[in-house]
């Protein structure tokens, strides 16, 4: 069950972090030079800070 809930949260993830640099993109009215960092540190934020609670929640 917990694999089933990582994978779901990651999969989410993805979508939002896209979203969010498209958004961060816009409002600075061109592609970022480093996009494919920035994505890095949006996913890894998300991912940490989720990913932990989902391990309080089933634990």
């Amino acid at each position: 069950m917990e694999a089933i809930a990582f994978t779901l949260v990651a999969i989410l993830l993805y979508l939002a972090s896209d979203w969010l640099l498209n958004r961060i993109e816009l409002s600075f009215g061109r592609r970022l030079e480093h996009r494919t960092l920035v994505f890095f540190a949006i996913l890894l934020t998300l991912a940490l800070a989720s990913f932990a609670l989902i391990r309080r929640l089933v634990m």
